[in-house]
């Protein structure tokens, strides 16, 4: 009688367990938690668009029931990934225009022009993602060639870093730039007492302004189909790395129509505008947009002279490039950012630029030590600045894939000695830091999170260049490249409390992948299987 009365107990305590009820369960697989200690689990239920519980297979599909239940084929999941710097707007606005990214010539890019103008009959010709590296050119070009194309329209084309831009004369007159138009922060280049048609960083601004701006329902439009794209390869999450006024407004509408499915956490750029926007509505939240940080641009880039850099050129010993924002300037939105307890997120890619924010915020943040301010970029470091990062705690947030394309002229720029002692150096940033954030800076280079895997450890681009990998010395292992990616991207936004790792209470988005996520000395394509935002299936290819 005993042993029945215990036979009826544990059949009682079983149903009980097997009839808890969840919306979701992922079984037979590979959950990589990514916690500190990278444990790895099989399976996980869902519930409300939390994680109910993470475990053991048997223990998972025992205790739990659920109307939609994945078998995972013994897939690898992740948090959903981060890009922890990229531009939506950018993208967006970019695939509006004259897509020019992969150019090989500069006569291709004017062939891609003239399509694009006889599909889209436009006053003004506008397109981006020109590189002059790729033409097997390493000087900026002239606009003699788009001045015999184009004689009567005007045309403003950005470089792929989109700190330089090229115009014809029809633009230059549009715009009102003369040889004598003054700039600060920027550079209207001149030679021979003619204006080349090149325009580096605040100068471009001079042409945004009489740029129509794109209608609202197709920018909203190309942001959703972006959006689609990003969730198809398993990025839950974008920092948003600087909005103006306008383009904050579109996002915001998005997020109160719920149309957003991936999470945005947006820098803005410290306009009065935006200024104001932080103080009436302190750290944001709508839905999946979130914003608490500002964007400071301190300098410009690298493959155009535009960084700024302590010593020349290595390639033009007359310049060393551009500081956007004077070092008072830099500090005054640095006093406003504290004062509203906003992050700042400072792009500096050359080593003046580096060093200057850097000791600002050592200078600023003494009393802050979980301010989680972020240097963007980071390309360039003085091997005497590297413990900054420490004593400043700045986070830094880089782009692996950006080494891999820089490296075809990066030499030639700034030197052997700056590209071995300072320059793309993500293993030394990681161990001053004790952590570094991941991104793409889309769509200066794909958003694909694979391309910046290989690029992170193998330290090549997706066509396997170069063979033996770029300063391969600073290469990061696939553990780190990942909590870039995930646990630690989510701290550099003040989410970690709910994203960032597959744990118990924890917002359920996740990424089951095609394919294993691993690492090879050739470049492996992957996409996401399912995607799951919020608990619900966002996408799936199963």
């Amino acid at each position: 009688m005993k042993y029945f009365a215990l036979f009826i107990l544990l059949f009682v305590v079983s149903s009980c367990y097997k009839g808890k009820t969840v919306d979701l369960i992922i079984h037979n697989a590979k959950v990589h938690v990514m916690n500190d200690k990278l444990e790895i689990a099989e399976a996980l239920a869902i519930k409300d668009g939390e994680i109910v519980e993470v475990g053991p297979e048997r223990q998972i599909l025992n205790k739990y029931t659920a109307e939609t239940i994945i078998n995972a084929q013994s897939k690898d999941v992740f948090p959903g990934f981060h890009d922890a710097h990229g531009h939506i707007i950018s993208l967006a606005k970019q695939r509006l225009n004259a897509d020019l990214t992969a150019t090989r010539s500069y006569y291709e890019m004017i062939a891609k022009l003239e399509k694009h103008k006889a599909k889209s009959p436009q006053k003004i010709l506008f397109g981006r993602g020109w590189d002059q590296s790729l033409w097997n050119e390493k000087e900026l070009p002239t606009n003699d060639l788009l001045n015999e194309s184009f004689p009567n329209i005007p045309v403003a084309l950005t470089r792929i870093d989109g700190h330089a831009m090229l115009v014809n004369n029809a633009m230059l007159e549009y715009a009102g730039i003369t040889e004598n138009t003054v700039v600060n922060g920027g550079v209207i280049k001149i030679e021979n007492g003619e204006m080349t048609g090149i325009l580096l960083d605040h100068a471009l601004d001079l042409i945004h302004a009489r740029i129509p701006e794109p209608e609202k329902e197709d920018l909203k439009k190309a942001i959703l189909e972006i959006q689609d794209e990003l969730l198809a390869n398993g990025i839950t999450h974008v920092h948003e790395a600087g909005l103006h006024k306008k383009d904050l407004d579109l996002f915001i509408e998005l997020a109160e129509e719920k149309a957003l499915q991936i999470y945005v956490y947006a820098m803005l750029f410290p306009t009065e505008e935006n200024i104001a926007f932080a103080k009436e509505n302190g750290h944001y939240k709508n839905n999946k947009l979130s914003i608490r940080s500002f964007k400071v641009l301190a300098d410009g880039a690298l493959g155009s002279h535009g960084a700024c850099m302590i010593e020349p050129y290595a390639d033009d010993t007359t310049t060393s490039g551009i500081l956007l924002k004077s070092p008072q300037e830099i500090q005054s939105a640095f006093k406003i950012a504290k004062s509203l307890k906003y992050q700042v997120n400072s792009h500096c890619i050359g080593d003046s630029a580096n060093r200057l924010v850097l000791k600002t915020i050592d200078t600023l943040m003494r009393d802050e030590q979980d301010h989680r301010w972020r240097i963007e970029h980071a390309q360039v470091i003085h091997p005497d600045d590297f413990e900054l990062f420490a004593s400043a705690n700045v986070l830094p947030s880089v782009q692996p894939t950006h080494a891999t394309s820089d490296q075809r002229w990066a030499e030639h720029h700034i030197g052997t000695e700056r590209l071995n002692n300072g320059a793309y150096a993500y293993k030394s940033l990681q161990k001053k830091t004790g952590m570094i954030l991941f991104g793409t800076d889309f769509p200066i280079e794909h958003y694909d999170p694979f391309a910046t895997i290989h690029a992170a450890v193998q330290r090549k681009n997706i066509n396997n260049e170069p063979i033996q990998g770029f300063l391969k010395k600073e290469a990061v292992d696939l553990p780190t490249t990942l909590k870039a990616m995930t646990l630690w991207a989510a701290y550099g936004c003040f989410g970690e409390a709910d994203f960032g790792t597959i744990e118990k209470g924890k917002t359920a988005n996740i990424s089951v992948f095609d394919q294993t996520v691993s690492s090879s000395s050739s470049f492996l394509p992957n996409y996401s299987w399912v995607t799951i935002v919020d608990g619900e299936i966002v996408f799936d290819m199963r």
